[in-house]
């Protein structure tokens, strides 16, 4: 098949290809993909991953990948490449193994030449010579490293964490920050407008369009909740032209002669307007309530006729508020991380208000929030906990802002729910959008550097042990081969105890205070800011 083919797949039947459901809906089993067996609701326009098993609806998916694009052999791909990658600590066993072959040659001739010298007939100074060089065999000192990382990835991959390469499984071990975005990281990342006002003399749903015009051609999630707003109002957006966003700011676009955006409250800084006192007051107490703030801006355009094309020059036309709801496991993971001993930290493009609220229903201290940062200012403040923080530090994102951040942090951990830029410039990928899968990563990692801790002690023991054994002849080969065939099966079987690592269940606050943070007073769950 190519792309943009289309494939019916009945209930049953196993993806052929990535792509985007045109017809149907149906659930998807995407266990060997996400680690997790319940099934996935799936309707037109959802995603879907080649491999995973249709449930009971037949489906008609258009190819968007195949073969070795697919989502699962980029997986494989990776996974492999990590297994036969050698970790640092392997490059300084190499070193050791490099000084350690001689040094054992060294004492096989002395062995040889001081039985000899000491009376013993030739065969005894052989045998005991071989003892030595059968003892000293490297096999456990060259399997301690490969062995642990092979089992570490695949748990890992098996519950849902791709991990690229051995540098990325042994960084991640000594994490001790961990930076999140918000939108898409912690939150659900599909959220919804929750109050649009018109500046006095603005024709409410008139402005509503032009907004929903601007965003219409965006897939950013705040894009997305305009559009669906003024669909479920009735309101008809017209075409627009030159479209494009401006990161951290928001985004611009031709409607008619009229050059108009969707700000931030930064990009209103930057064009020095003052939003009407109204409007101003309304969009701080917003705010307060945990809710992100946009703004609906006419950039200046030629006269016309219209409520919308009376002036000239640069002014606001509407407010618009957005809220979106926490991940379900988000708190539970940060409680996790604490627990670990790693500090959490928020960085969002949101304004410090929304950016405050998601940190108190969170648990994460004033201190480590940063708010209405761009791509490049997250960059710059990983590149300031790097400078002042002991141990690495990590940053989990999803989207193309993030992408700087993922890059400059000492390790990358992206959603794969997220862009293929954020997950390029990653280490650790989370093929589910949960939140609570970074502590996992975290834990496997450690426990995958511990065994490799542990099986080269017992490599070098067996060696410290076993050598003098030999040399002073209380060893023969056949003993001395059995010893060390068990040392190199010992090892192995530590690393292989990573199979049984399972996911641990997330610290659930149980004080009032995050219960108050859950549900509100009817009993209702509380809606979140975006």
């Amino acid at each position: 098949m190519r792309n943009g083919d289309v494939a019916i797949v009945r209930p049953g039947e196993r993806l052929p290809v990535d792509g985007l459901i045109r017809e149907g809906r149906t659930h998807v089993d995407e266990s060997l993909i996400t680690g997790e067996s319940l099934p996935v609701a799936k309707e037109t326009g959802a995603r879907v991953t080649a491999g995973s098993i249709n449930g009971e609806g037949v489906i008609a998916v258009e190819t968007t990948a195949t073969g070795a694009e697919t989502t699962l052999a980029r997986i494989i791909r990776l996974v492999e490449s990590a297994q036969a990658e050698k970790a640092p600590i392997q490059r300084l066993v190499d070193r050791v193994s490099a000084i350690f072959v001689p040094v054992i040659l060294g004492i096989a001739l002395v062995t040889l030449v001081g039985w000899l010298l000491m009376g013993a007939g030739v065969e005894t100074a052989v045998l005991n010579a071989v003892a030595v060089l059968v003892i000293a065999c490297p096999c456990a000192l060259g399997l301690a490293t490969p062995a642990a990382i092979m089992a570490g990835t695949g748990v890992a991959a098996r519950h849902g964490v791709l991990i690229k390469d051995p540098q990325a499984l042994e960084m991640a071990h000594r994490i001790r920050i961990v930076a999140f975005d918000k939108t898409g990281t912690l939150t659900v990342g599909k959220p919804s407008m929750t109050a649009f006002e018109a500046d006095e003399g603005v024709d409410r749903a008139e402005a509503l369009g032009l907004a929903a015009t601007v965003q219409r051609l965006s897939d950013h999630p705040l894009a997305r909740a305009v559009v669906a707003a003024a669909d479920e109002a009735g309101v008809q957006a017209v075409a627009a032209s030159d479209a494009k966003a401006v990161a951290g700011r928001g985004v611009e676009a031709r409607v008619g002669e009229r050059h108009l955006a969707i700000a931030s409250d930064r990009w209103l800084d930057e064009l020095r307007l003052v939003a009407p006192e109204r409007l101003a007051a309304r969009a701080a107490e917003l705010e307060q309530l945990g809710n992100t703030v946009s703004w609906l801006v006419d950039l200046g355009g030629t006269r016309g006729a219209g409520d919308l094309s009376r002036a000239a020059t640069p002014h606001v036309l509407a407010l618009l508020a957005f809220g979106d709801s926490l991940k379900p496991g988000a708190r539970a993971a940060i409680a996790r991380l604490s627990a670990m001993g790693i500090k959490s930290v928020l960085l969002t493009g949101d304004n410090a208000g929304s950016a405050a609220s998601v940190a108190k229903s969170l648990g994460i201290t004033p201190d480590a929030v940063h708010a209405q940062m761009l791509p490049a200012d997250k960059a710059r403040v990983i590149a300031e906990l790097k400078a002042s923080a002991p141990g690495a530090v990590a940053m989990a994102g999803d989207g193309i802002n993030d992408a700087p951040a993922l890059a400059a942090a000492d390790i990358g951990i992206a959603m794969a729910t997220g862009t293929d830029v954020a997950m390029e410039a990653a280490g650790i990928t989370l093929m589910r959008g949960d939140p609570a899968l970074v502590a996992d990563a975290i834990d496997i990692a450690r426990r995958t550097y511990r065994k490799i801790q542990q099986n080269l002690f017992w490599a070098f023991v067996y060696n410290l042990i076993g050598i003098p054994l030999a040399a002073f002849g209380l060893l023969n080969p056949m003993l001395a081969g059995a010893a060390m065939a068990f040392s190199s099966v010992s090892v192995v079987t530590n690393a292989l105890l990573l199979r049984t690592w399972r996911a641990q269940a997330g610290l659930v606050p149980a004080d009032a205070d995050a219960a108050a943070d859950a549900r509100g007073p009817d009993g209702k769950p509380i809606t979140r800011p975006a």
